[in-house]
């Protein structure tokens, strides 16, 4: 069987839903869990929209990849090996280097044309601040710039225009996935506690260590008056993040709203992937009455009265590739509607 054919197998009896899956670095894998659990009960995926580890693991699914066989690549991955810098880098601590081979494998020179199921991502233009919205073009540049988290990550600059993080204004993008399925009942992924749960939750979160070089070096750089100013920098962008995943939330209200229990895993800590996986899992057949009922004859009659949704972010094409080797990028164009 092709691997892009498995998502049009079978009747689907369970219906069709749009995802709208949320950033949170190592706690994206809890993203192939709920994939999993959908799956197996019958709901088709109509539409994915991804914001950074969630458009990396929509990427790798709407490309025909099972989330069992995700499941199994990343589990047999070296961790510490994804987050190593090029020399060509933009200013950022940590690289992109092993996730972009691990990519570059698993997708190739894919574009978003060639996937079974539509997805868009999201980035933030870091010139001018607006979200963007990227659906067309090469695949894993998307990935990656959905995933440059600013000042962790380099930025990704592509023809005139520098992408970063699109959790930074869209942690989990449900407009963006109403946008492409504006019939469907939004099925929403965050990754983060909700807000009565904030107080329980570590109040500092630690340098990633994952960084090249022997260990007493790297435990005596964490102990550095600069490694212990990035954490408090790291913490205040994730109360930032959560207040402005909440307020979107709220906003957006997504028809099903999932949240793995996944608060206490760091943005870039060594994890079971196992054990994260089975936490997505486990969320998603708590949330399976509640998808159900998104699908009922009354809120599927609503749906389609609701009027075009149009996002506020930007559409764009990335049109030309960009070269996925450890050396320059290629120069590429964006044509903007």
């Amino acid at each position: 069987m092709a691997m892009e054919d498995h998502h049009k197998r079978g009747n689907h009896p369970a219906g069709e839903i749009a995802l709208a899956l949320g950033g949170g670095g190592m706690k994206g894998l809890a993203h192939i869990g709920v994939l999993k659990v959908l799956e197996r009960e019958g709901f088709r995926i109509g539409a994915i929209a991804g914001t950074s580890a969630g458009g990396l693991i929509g990427a790798v699914y709407a490309a025909g990849y099972r989330p069992d066989e995700i499941e199994d690549i990343l589990s047999n991955i070296d961790q510490t090996k994804m987050f190593g810098r090029r020399p060509n880098d933009g200013p950022s601590i940590l690289g992109l280097a092993g996730l972009t081979r691990l990519l570059a494998e698993l997708l190739g020179e894919r574009t978003f044309a060639d996937l079974s199921v539509p997805l868009a991502v999201t980035a933030v233009d870091a010139r001018s601040g607006q979200e963007i919205i990227v659906h067309n073009g090469n695949l894993v540049d998307a990935v990656l710039a959905t995933a440059a988290v600013p000042g962790v990550f380099p930025p990704v600059t592509i023809g005139n225009i520098t992408l970063m993080d699109g959790g930074v204004l869209d942690p989990v993008p449900v407009s963006i996935s109403r946008w492409l399925a504006p019939t469907l009942p939004v099925v929403a992924v965050s990754l983060n506690a909700p807000p009565e749960k904030w107080a329980e939750l570590p109040p500092f979160y630690k340098l990633p260590i994952h960084i090249p070089g022997p260990p007493p070096i790297v435990e005596r750089f964490s102990r550095l008056r600069l490694a212990r100013a990035f954490n408090l920098f790291v913490q205040s962008v994730e109360y930032s993040s959560r207040l402005l995943s909440e307020l979107r939330l709220q906003i957006e209200r997504p028809e099903v709203l999932i949240r793995p229990d996944v608060a206490m895993v760091g943005w870039l800590d060594r994890v079971d992937v196992h054990q994260v996986v089975a936490a997505g899992e486990e969320a998603a057949r708590k949330a399976l009455p509640d998808i159900r009922a998104s699908l009922s004859w009354s809120n599927r009659i609503g749906r389609r009265l609701r009027r075009s949704f149009t996002p506020q972010a930007n559409p764009v094409s990335l049109v030309a590739p960009v070269s996925h080797a450890l050396g320059d990028p290629q120069e590429a164009d964006i044509d903007e509607p």
